[in-house]
């Protein structure tokens, strides 16, 4: 059976556009205006995913996933119309999986779903994963799950592709350039300044539970690197 996903945002366009796109794909799509009645939704149609804008009439996204948390752990990806590191914040504390800015390629949109699709599905199961470990951190590749010092960092998609590829290989210095093929892949533009704002998360997620984190390193006008210590 293909998977459900229901799909919510105030923007008709993106409704039709989306959906046309996702069931392309070969996934059941639901779509509704806002967040109330995509909630009830949520709440009686056992989907396989959520895809909740964040600005929406009657219930915003963050209302949603909060009213949702409390019997589900579905996984949810954020559409938000600006980069809002405060709502990023928050949305991801309270158990988002991903987060995609506004305008994005639909090309983006498919590839995350599949990948916290693949999370979602490994994190209960027993199938055997790629693990790396880099001293305190840790890095399952298959159910994109990170721990440092044995306590789990909720990481994007995004960020966890980006950390992937520094600490696979510490010390090796990556551009941004790289980064990005990494992350997005090479048919997908965004703007350099992108890869230093999940930098720039990424370290605040882990200096949450260590203030001491220096791990992830700058190169000022070269890139990044991974320091294993």
């Amino acid at each position: 059976m293909s998977e459900k996903i229901i799909l919510v945002d105030d923007d008709s366009n993106i409704l039709t556009s989306v959906s046309l796109a996702l069931r392309a794909e070969g996934w059941e799509v639901e779509t509704y205006p806002d967040g109330e009645k995509g909630l009830i939704a949520l709440q009686r149609n056992s989907p396989d995913i959520a895809i909740l804008d964040i600005k929406m009439p009657r219930l915003d996204g963050m209302e949603v996933l909060q009213k949702l948390r409390v019997s589900s752990d579905l996984p949810v990806i954020f559409l938000t119309s600006k980069d809002d590191e405060l709502d990023e914040a928050i949305g991801l504390r309270m158990g988002a999986d991903d987060y995609i800015t506004k305008p994005f390629s639909q090309k983006l949109l498919v590839e995350r779903i599949r990948a916290v699709l693949r999370r979602s599905s490994l994190r209960t199961s027993n199938e055997p994963t790629k693990m790396i470990k880099r001293g305190q951190l840790s890095l399952d590749s298959d159910r994109h799950l990170c721990m440092w010092k044995e306590v789990e960092v909720r990481l994007t998609v995004t960020e966890f592709l980006i950390l992937h590829s520094l600490a696979i290989r510490p010390g090796l210095v990556k551009n941004r350039d790289q980064l990005i093929d990494i992350a997005y892949g090479e048919t997908i533009y965004v703007d350099d300044r992108t890869i230093d704002s999940h930098i720039k998360r990424m370290r605040r997620k882990f200096r949450f539970f260590d203030k001491g984190f220096d791990n992830i390193e700058t190169l000022y006008g070269v890139g990044y690197r991974y320091k294993d210590v």
